[in-house]
C-alpha cells in the first residue's frame, strides 16, 4: 500500500487545481497583444491553454536527409534556407507565391508556398527550418508543396530542448515558438494537478493520469507517448459531453409526469391493415422499440434513423396510432411546409382508414380554418396534427399532448424542439433524419438519445445512376434533360446560390481543401434565365429557392407536381421530402459546393416511380483532387451510411454532413473516426455512472461534476433558458 502524500504537497496540487481558471495573464510571457491573440483562438484562462492540444508534431527523432525522402511520402527535413523568392502565378496573377530553395550534405529541396506571402517575411537565407510535407519530384529537384515549416534556427535545431516539437494552432500575431513558450510556462506551473476522473475507471480503461496526458500531449518523449497522452484528453472530453446531453435529460424531463401509452390497441392494429404493404423485418423492429418505449413509465426520447426511401414514414405512423389507442394526441413538426403537406396527404388516407383524426397546419393556413383547427386541439377533438413550426404559435394548445414527431430535426433549434415539447408536460419524442449519421457521431451528438436505424429501402425502386462530369461536358446533361423532357418527364437543375448578389454565406460548409474550384459558383436565378433563352428555349422552366415566401415555394411545388413545370431550378430547398416520381434527371452545378450527405439527400429526389434516375453531378475539380474523390464515392456507392462514415474520414465532425445545430456542441480533442472505441467507452461509462449517481453527488464524482459544468456550462445555460 502506497503511502499518503503529506498534506502541505496535497495543498499545493489543490491549489494548482484551483489556478487552472486562472487568466492567462498569470502565465509568463502573457501580456498585451499576446493575450489578445491567445483569446482570439478561445484561450482565456490556464486551463484553456492547457487543452489546446498541438496539431501535429515535427519528429526530430525521424529526420530525413533530403536525398533520402521518398517520393511520394510525407517527410521531415532539417535544412539550410538557400534562396527565397517571390513570384506571382501565371494564370492566377493575383496569387502570390513563395519558394524557398533549401539544402543540406545531400542535396537540394524546394518548398512552395501558395497565398502565404508572409513566408517571405519570416523565413531568411541562412535560417535553419524544419519542414514537414509530402515530397514530389519536379523540375529536377524534390520538393514539397505548402508543407508545415519553422524556423529552428535558436532552439538549438534538431537538438534542441525538444526531440518531438509540438505544433500548437496559432493565430496572427502569435508564432508557433511563442506558442510553444507559453504552453511551457503553464505545463511547468501548473500541470501537476488533482485527477477528477476515478481512478478506477482510467484503469479500467488502461488511460493515463491527467497530469502526466498534460505533460505528454504538449511535450512527449515520443510520437507514441503523445498519442497515449491525446486519447486521455480525448476520453475525458467526449465523457463530459456524454454526462452533459445525460444531464440536458435531466433538464428538459425535470418535474415531468410521463404517459405510458397503450402499445396493440385497435387503431394500431387498423392501421397496421390499412398500410398498403407489410412492415419489413427493420421497420417492425424499429416499430416495436418505439411502441415499447412508449408504453414504459418514462419519457422516450429516441432517434429514428433512416437513410432516402426506407419508410421511416410509415414507422412513425404506427407511434400515431398508439397515441389514438391511449386517447390523447400527437404533433408532427417538419421543416417545411411542402414537406409538412406531404405528410398529410400520405398518412393521412392510412390515418382515416384506421380512424384517427389528423389536420394540417402550416403558415399558409388560412386563418379561419387555423382558428377551427385551435379550438379542435384545444378540446382534444384532433388526434394528430402535421405542420411546421406553425404548431409553437402560442394560440395553439393541445388537450394531451404526448407524442411530438420532429422530421429533420437537426433543422430545428433548441429551443424550437423544447418549446414545442412544452405543449404536453412528459410528452414522448421521436426525432427523425434521413441524413445519415455515422454511428460515432450519433452517440456524440445524441448521447442522451435511444437509436434506430432502418437501413434497407423497402422498395428498391428504378434504382439511380450518378455520374460526376467537367462543365465542359454539361451538354450530356442538358440533353438528358431534353430527353426526358420530350418522354413526358421532369428534371431538377440544382444550384448552390440564389442569385448574383449571394455571398455564398448559407453554402454547405465544405473546407476550400475539399473543393474543386476557387471560382464563384452558379447561382439559381442566372441558370434559369440561361436555361430558358440559351439550353432549353420552349421548356417549361420554373423557380425555387428559400428566400421565397412560403406561398411562393408551395405554388412552384405544385406547379412542378402537377406537371405544369417540366425543369425545376432549386437550391438545396429541395433537398428534403420532396417526392415526385415522375422527375427522373438532376444536374448539381458545382456539386463540389457540396457535403456528400445533400448531395445524396438530392440525387433521392428523382428515380421514386417506374422509371430509373439519372444525376449529373458538375464539378471543375481535376480527376486526382480531393474533390473528385469524394464525388465519386457517391458514383460508387448508393449506401447513405456509408457515405456519411466516408465524409467522417474526409471532414472534422463538425463539418460533416453540413450540420449546423443551435444548441450544438465542438469537440476540440477528439477525433470521431480514430477514436470510435473511445466514444464508445464513454458512452457506455456515462450511462452507467448517470444510472448510479444522476446528480454527480457522490464523493468520488463531484470533482467530475464541475469538470462537466466547466466544459459545457453555456450548453446548460441554453437549454435552461430555452
Amino acid at each position: 500500500m502506497g503511502e499518503r502524500p503529506a498534506i502541505p504537497s496535497a495543498a499545493e496540487r489543490v491549489q494548482r487545481t484551483c489556478a487552472l481558471s486562472d487568466s492567462v495573464s498569470s502565465l509568463r510571457y502573457v501580456k498585451g497583444a499576446r493575450q489578445e491573440a491567445l483569446a482570439r483562438l478561445g484561450i482565456r484562462r490556464v486551463r484553456d491553454l492547457l487543452l489546446h492540444v498541438p496539431h501535429r508534431y515535427l519528429d526530430f527523432t525521424n529526420v530525413t536527409k533530403i536525398a533520402r525522402a521518398d517520393v511520394g511520402r510525407d517527410a521531415t527535413v532539417v535544412a539550410t534556407v538557400d534562396r527565397v523568392d517571390q513570384r506571382r502565378a501565371r494564370t492566377r496573377p493575383n496569387m502570390k507565391i513563395v519558394e524557398l530553395s533549401v539544402m543540406d550534405e545531400t542535396g537540394v529541396l524546394i518548398a512552395t508556398f501558395f497565398r502565404q506571402p508572409w513566408v517571405a517575411e519570416q523565413v531568411h537565407e541562412g535560417d535553419t527550418v524544419a519542414l514537414s510535407g509530402k515530397v514530389t519530384f519536379g523540375n529536377g529537384f524534390r520538393q514539397m508543396k505548402a508543407p508545415f515549416y519553422e524556423v529552428v534556427t535558436g532552439e538549438g535545431g534538431a537538438g534542441g530542448y525538444a526531440r518531438v516539437l509540438p505544433v500548437h494552432p496559432v493565430t496572427e500575431g502569435l508564432t508557433a515558438s511563442w506558442m510553444r513558450r507559453i504552453v511551457a510556462s503553464a505545463v511547468a506551473d501548473a500541470s501537476d494537478v488533482c485527477d477528477w476522473l476515478p481512478a478506477s475507471l482510467a484503469a479500467r480503461r488502461g488511460l493515463m493520469t491527467l497530469g502526466r496526458a498534460l505533460r505528454d500531449v504538449h511535450f512527449p518523449p515520443s510520437v507514441a507517448a503523445a498519442g497515449l497522452a491525446r486519447r486521455r484528453l480525448a476520453y475525458d472530453e467526449l465523457l463530459c459531453l456524454q454526462l452533459a446531453l445525460l444531464a440536458r435529460r435531466q433538464i428538459e424531463l425535470a418535474g415531468v409526469e410521463p404517459c405510458s401509452h397503450v402499445s396493440g390497441g385497435p387503431h394500431v392494429d387498423a392501421l397496421l391493415a390499412a398500410l398498403p404493404f407489410d412492415l419489413t423485418d427493420e421497420q417492425r423492429v424499429a416499430a416495436d422499440e418505439i411502441l415499447a418505449d412508449m408504453a414504459a413509465p418514462r419519457v422516450m426520447n429516441r432517434l429514428l434513423l433512416g437513410d432516402v426511401g426506407t419508410g421511416k414514414t410509415a414507422v412513425a405512423a404506427v407511434a400515431l396510432a398508439a397515441v389514438a389507442d391511449t386517447g390523447t394526441q400527437a404533433a408532427v413538426m417538419a421543416p417545411t411546409s411542402v414537406l409538412a403537406r406531404q405528410y398529410a396527404e400520405k398518412l393521412g388516407p392510412v390515418l382515416d382508414a384506421a380512424h384517427v383524426s389528423w389536420a394540417l397546419v402550416t403558415g399558409a393556413t388560412p386563418a379561419p380554418e387555423r382558428s377551427r383547427l385551435e379550438s379542435a386541439a384545444a378540446r382534444g377533438e384532433v388526434t394528430v396534427v402535421f405542420g411546421t413550426t406553425a404548431l409553437l404559435s402560442d394560440a395553439l394548445e393541445f388537450s394531451a399532448l404526448t407524442l411530438v414527431v420532429i422530421d429533420e430535426q437537426h433543422r430545428f433549434g433548441v429551443d424550437q424542439r423544447a418549446a414545442l415539447r412544452r405543449k404536453g408536460a412528459g410528452a414522448d419524442l421521436l426525432a427523425m433524419t434521413a441524413t445519415p449519421i455515422p454511428r460515432t457521431l450519433a452517440l456524440s451528438l445524441y448521447g442522451d438519445v435511444d437509436l434506430s436505424r432502418i437501413r434497407r429501402r423497402p422498395r428498391a425502386g428504378a434504382g439511380i445512376t450518378t455520374r460526376v462530369i467537367s462543365p465542359t461536358n454539361l451538354d450530356l446533361a442538358w440533353g438528358a434533360i431534353r430527353d426526358a423532357v420530350a418522354a413526358g418527364r421532369q428534371a431538377y437543375v440544382v444550384c448552390p446560390l440564389v442569385d448574383d448578389a449571394d455571398d455564398g454565406s448559407a453554402l454547405d460548409d465544405v473546407p476550400e481543401a475539399l473543393r474543386g474550384s476557387a471560382a464563384r459558383p452558379r447561382a439559381a436565378v442566372p441558370t434559369l434565365e440561361e436555361l430558358r433563352a440559351q439550353v432549353l428555349p420552349g421548356v417549361a422552366c420554373d423557380l425555387l429557392h428559400g428566400r421565397m415566401t412560403a406561398a411562393e415555394k408551395d405554388l412552384a411545388m405544385e406547379r412542378f407536381r402537377a406537371g405544369k413545370t417540366q425543369v425545376l431550378v432549386t437550391t438545396t430547398v429541395v433537398e428534403v421530402g420532396v417526392d415526385v416520381p415522375n422527375a427522373t434527371v438532376m444536374v448539381v452545378l458545382d456539386a463540389d459546393r457540396f457535403g456528400l450527405a445533400t448531395l445524396h439527400q438530392l440525387r433521392g429526389r428523382v428515380g421514386r416511380g417506374d422509371v430509373s434516375g439519372t444525376v449529373f453531378l458538375s464539378c471543375a475539380a481535376k480527376r486526382d483532387s480531393r474533390a473528385r474523390e469524394r464525388l465519386a464515392a457517391l458514383e460508387a456507392t448508393s449506401d447513405g451510411f456509408e457515405l456519411a462514415e466516408l465524409d467522417l474520414r474526409l471532414r472534422h465532425e463538425g463539418e460533416v454532413l453540413g450540420y449546423r445545430q443551435s444548441g450544438g456542441v465542438s469537440l476540440e480533442v477528439s477525433d470521431l473516426e480514430a477514436d470510435r472505441d473511445l466514444v464508445e467507452w464513454a458512452h457506455a461509462d456515462a450511462r452507467e455512472i448517470a444510472d448510479a449517481d444522476p446528480r454527480l453527488s457522490a464523493p468520488a464524482h463531484r470533482a467530475m461534476a464541475l469538470e462537466v459544468r466547466d466544459r459545457f456550462g453555456a450548453y446548460f445555460e441554453e437549454l435552461e433558458r430555452a
